[in-house]
């Protein structure tokens, strides 16, 4: 009886093993070190792997689709993937249409400029001409600062590569991206450099997005990320891609 009990418990525990909800999470995976695209065009960075470290503290099962950037949100109301894992900040306007995961990242707006660049603060930035990727709190900066003069890109890429050619004067985007390009990148580490961080109203911080009323993949999501960082493990992946500052 013993063994039949043994048994029959070994086949429910693989029942619900199998039976583990899949989120599948959209990232646009062109934002180092937050999300990017290694040699195998895997998306990687420490975005992925704390959506894997919280799917397995969690007791689910995490996909990343690679999805572009413009559009993201409004698969997410389509219902084309479960939530989005892609250095999304909470903002009051995004909060009336999706809902968020508790935060995750505090992030502020970093200025990448050419090194020498006579612009040390915000009010030098004033009538320049500032890029960055459309739809994110960097551009919403830009704009705030330059108005509609300032430049939108549908990856951040791209705006510093206007950089570097001269075309900008400057880029505005998270910081964590911003000193990745100008600190660590080879291609652009010699020519540029990261100007200063943008004082924010107040603090911003990165969620990951559920469509509106979807309490359990937010519960899920929530439930992984708390382990997470009760373990120890946040930290870990933390300084495997930020080091130990």
């Amino acid at each position: 009886m013993k063994r039949i009990l043994l048994s029959l418990l070994a086949v429910l525990m693989l029942a619900t093993a199998a039976q583990a909800k899949t989120i599948v999470f959209a990232s646009d995976c062109t934002w180092p070190p937050m999300e990017m695209t290694d040699a195998n065009k895997q998306c990687v960075g420490f975005g992925p792997d704390l959506v894997m470290a919280i799917a397995k503290a969690g007791g689910f099962k995490a996909e990343i689709k690679n999805t572009a950037w413009d559009g993201i949100f409004a698969g997410l109301g389509m219902g084309k993937y479960q939530a989005i894992s892609s250095s999304v900040s909470i903002t009051d306007e995004r909060k009336g249409q999706m809902d968020f995961s508790d935060p995750y990242f505090e992030v502020q707006q970093g200025v990448v400029v050419k090194k020498g660049a006579a612009i040390k603060a915000e009010a030098d930035l004033k009538g320049k001409a500032l890029g960055a990727q459309i739809g994110t709190t960097g551009f919403f900066a830009a704009k705030r600062i330059n108005g509609d003069a300032a430049k939108s890109y549908d990856e951040v890429g791209l705006a510093i590569a206007d950089l570097a050619n001269g075309r900008l004067d400057a880029v505005i985007c998270d910081d964590a991206v911003a000193a990745d390009y100008a600190l660590n990148n080879p291609e652009y580490s010699k020519t540029l450099a990261l100007a200063f961080l943008i004082k924010p109203e107040k603090p911003e911080y990165l969620g990951f997005a559920v469509k509106k009323g979807d309490k359990e993949t937010k519960d899920l999501i929530n439930k992984g990320l708390k382990a997470v960082k009760a373990s120890g493990e946040y930290d870990k992946i933390f300084k495997k891609w930020f080091g130990a500052h």
